[in-house]
């Protein structure tokens, strides 16, 4: 799959998507026919701020995170250049999590992404994000 190549090419040791990395999440995404990506978590306690609820950060990861392997999906490496999250409700720890993301448009070398977590059918956090593609040449690019 292009999305596996491309991560595995662009984030060797991502804390978010590497399997590989054994202090990271590890998650793998389904790419849909619309070209959204889609990954489920477990949300562990291990990643709570308050009891029961999963700490904010770890909310944003999720959402940014799925977002970028939107873009490995259509082959564009890209960085975040600006994140905005909404938290709705509280995402419960020990309760599975559905995080989804999509492209909603671009002006290259601007994305427009978004993406939601949602937990037993309710949408618990969103975000908005722009992102800026990397080019040959630029500081991102070992």
């Amino acid at each position: 799959m292009l999305l596996e190549q491309m991560r595995e090419r662009e984030h060797p040791n991502c804390v978010f998507c590497n399997p590989l990395n054994g202090f990271g999440l590890g998650l793998t995404f389904q790419v849909d026919a619309k070209g959204e990506v889609t990954t489920d978590f477990d949300c562990s306690e291990i990643y709570q701020g308050y009891n029961g609820i999963l700490h904010g950060g770890i909310i944003s990861l999720l959402l940014d995170g799925a977002m970028t392997n939107c873009l490995f999906a259509k082959q564009i490496k890209a960085v975040t250049g600006e994140l905005t999250v909404r938290f709705r409700h509280p995402v419960c720890t020990d309760c599975p999590a559905t995080v989804v993301a999509r492209i909603v448009k671009s002006a290259v070398p601007i994305y427009y992404l978004e993406a939601a977590i949602s937990q037993q059918g309710k949408v618990c956090a969103k975000a908005r994000c722009k992102f800026m593609e990397c080019v040959a040449g630029d500081i991102f690019r070992p």
